[in-house]
Formats: structure tokens, C-alpha cells, sequence
């Protein structure tokens, strides 16, 4: 989780998601500034760590936070 939050980029996009409940990927783009790959790549980082998941709503996909991570991994932070 740490890896994978050492990046600007991946704060930000998690940041988004956060705010709102939940994110299509084409406002992700539009409000990270990158390219489409660029975020896909990132978002593709932070599901493999688990803090993202990610529904398919064709044609679009569905970015939401897993709460429970984030908390998890929030907890840990604080206890060093």
C-alpha cells in the first residue's frame, strides 16, 4: 500500500475518489490532468494494492475507494 501511495499521481486519484463516492474513469482523467493511460496505469496499482475497486458499467468503468483499506492502512501509519 505504501509503494503504491509513493506517487503524487496515485494520492491525488485516491484523493478524488475519496471526495466523491465514486468515479468514472473519464473524470478521473479530466480532473488528474494525465492521459488516459497514465491514469489506467495508476489505477491499475492501486487495485492490485487494494486500496481501488473497480466495476464495469459499459462502456465506462467504476472506480470506488475500499474504505476498509484505507482505514487499515491509516491505522498502521499511526501506530509507528
Amino acid at each position: 500500500m505504501a509503494r503504491a501511495l509513493s506517487h503524487p499521481a496515485r494520492v491525488r486519484i485516491l484523493r478524488l475518489l475519496l471526495e466523491r463516492n465514486e468515479c468514472i474513469g473519464g473524470e478521473v482523467v479530466a480532473a488528474v490532468g494525465l492521459a488516459q493511460s497514465t491514469v489506467s496505469e495508476h489505477l491499475r496499482i492501486l487495485r492490485e494494492a487494494g486500496l481501488v475497486e473497480a466495476e464495469s458499467r459499459p462502456p465506462r468503468t467504476c472506480y470506488r475507494v475500499r474504505r476498509d483499506s484505507v482505514e487499515r492502512f491509516r491505522d498502521l501509519i499511526n501506530a509507528i
